[in-house]
Order: C-alpha cells, then structure tokens, then sequence
C-alpha cells in the first residue's frame, strides 16, 4: 500500500524486453536500502524488486501491465516517480493508494499560474467503469504517475491538478508536457462505494 506521497524520481539506466515482460533498471538515492522482493511503486505501479548490483536495481513489468502504463513508453535517461511503501505507524499524508494503475491519461495543457502549475489530462471514458469508481469527482483524489493529488475542474473524461514548485521539481511533473501519457489510478474509496451502492436497497 502507498499514500501517494513521492520520495524522488529516479532516473532509468536500463530496459530489456524479454518475451512480454519488460525489466527496468533504475537508479536512485536509496538503491542500497532496497532488498529483494519488496515492492516500490513506479510512477504509481507497484513493481517488485528483482535484483540490486553497483548502485542500480531492477523491476519486472508484464505485459498486463505495460497495457494499462506508461512504463512501456519509457527510454533510458527517463525520470520515474518513486515511493517506497508505506509504515504502518506513519502518517497518511496523500490519500490510499494500492499502486495498481487503471488506465492512462493524455496531458492536454500546461498553465503556468503565478509560480504554480495546472495540468490538464483527458482520458478514455467509459459509461460502465465510470458507474463503477473508475472516474473523477471535484475536489477528490486521484493518483498521476505515482503522485497524490486534489481534482480541480472534474468532467467526464477529463480533471485538472494544480502542481506546487516543490512537486514539480521533485517528481517527473516537470517532464511532463502536452502530449505526455501518464498514469492513473482512481480513489479505492469510491470503486468501492460504487460497487456497494449496486446492491443496496
């Protein structure tokens, strides 16, 4: 489990496509905190470490995966937004985040706004996963690339975030540009109001 809070982004040293997986190999501030088999998120999908040596280490993708991220559109020297999963006893300072990406997102526009940032990413929408959670409410959660953030100006098959200096520089925020893809998980919260609310009364 993640709360959405990025620690740093990491920068890709290295991809091998083998058969349909695709492993990643990055390079961070606290490669040699990792140990095999735990699980980070990567730009909000959370991937299990597979091996560490000489300061980098690396993660497998299958193709499920690559099908719902970004991960598969990444090239060496890319940055990738990472957070370690979360303490029990810590504070909760994003929102829940299970690091199970949805769907992708398209960047629309980028506003700059007195020091501050507005993205704007569209999205494929769908009458039936919107019934079931998988949408954008006002002032709710969503989960871009790995980073918690407040909806602004929710429609249908599009949302706002607004981006303080600090998070667009230290996550790939500052990469990200119209055209970029990025990932999305919606709020846990509300698929699961949703399905509840199926069979109530």
């Amino acid at each position: 489990m993640f709360s959405g809070i990025v620690g740093e982004a990491a920068t890709v040293v290295a991809l091998k496509k083998e058969q349909g997986n695709l492993h990643l190999t990055l390079s961070c501030s606290f490669t040699d905190e990792l140990k095999i088999d735990q699980s980070v998120a990567h730009n909000g999908v959370c991937l299990t470490v597979v091996s560490i040596e000489e300061g980098a280490y690396t993660v497998t993708a299958i193709q499920e995966t690559l099908d719902r991220s970004n991960l598969g559109l990444l090239k060496v020297g890319d940055k990738v937004n990472l957070e370690r999963s979360m303490v029990m006893n810590g504070r909760l300072d994003g929102h829940i985040v299970q690091g199970h990406v949805d769907q992708t997102a398209r960047c629309t526009a980028v506003e700059e706004a007195d020091g501050s940032w507005y993205y704007t990413f569209v999205y494929d929408f769908d009458k039936k996963k919107a019934r079931e959670g998988y949408m954008t409410v006002e002032k709710g959660s969503v989960t871009v690339n790995g980073v918690s953030l407040t909806v602004c100006n929710s429609k249908d098959d599009s949302f706002q975030v607004a981006i303080i200096p600090y998070t667009h520089e230290h996550t790939n925020f500052h990469q990200i540009t119209v055209g970029s893809v990025v990932n999305l998980e919606f709020d846990i919260i509300g698929k699961y109001i949703s399905r509840m609310m199926k069979y109530s009364d």
